[in-house]
């Protein structure tokens, strides 16, 4: 498969990720009083806590701000957390930088329009199996799970086993 070639020559060392339709199933929960409410897969976040042990940063970069994001990468450990950033390859130079990257050394994962100047970039892209078909064709990876359904976890160890 080309996608395992791929990974073969390159060292990741930056997995970066969309949280809405990929982290979660897409859906936005409020509650009566306004509180949004997100549902996080426990698997994806094991496949999270692995990457980290293998010696992988972990950024989660996203337009919308929630305060149950935060506390779940908190949860997680994840350090690199940029909520209400709709200019994605800003933070990505950004974090490109910081942490002395090139491009091939980053992976990233998504599922929408939004996600694709990253994706662009990456040494590896992935996509959830429900992304917008231009995500999806663009990625050099289709998870055989879904946003908020294992994606994530599965994309992990992926990036570990290759």
């Amino acid at each position: 498969m080309k996608a395992h070639k791929k990974l073969k020559s390159i060292k990741i060392k930056l997995f970066i990720l969309d949280v809405d339709g990929v982290l979660t199933d897409g859906k936005l929960y409020f509650a009566d009083n306004g509180m949004e409410i997100k549902s996080f897969n426990i698997k994806d976040g094991l496949g999270l806590k692995l990457l980290l042990k293998q010696g992988i940063e972990i950024a989660v970069i996203s337009g919308r701000k929630s305060p149950a994001v935060q506390k779940r990468m908190d949860e997680l450990g994840i350090k690199h957390v940029y909520l209400g950033k709709n200019d994605k390859i800003k933070i990505f130079n950004y974090l490109k930088k910081k942490l002395r990257l090139k491009n091939e050394n980053i992976a990233a994962i998504g599922d929408d329009l939004p996600d694709l100047p990253i994706m662009q970039q990456v040494g590896f892209s992935i996509a959830v199996k429900d992304a917008v078909a231009k995500v999806r064709t663009l990625a050099d990876y289709v998870t055989k799970a879904k946003g908020g359904q294992g994606a994530v976890r599965e994309a992990c160890e992926l990036l570990i086993t290759i």
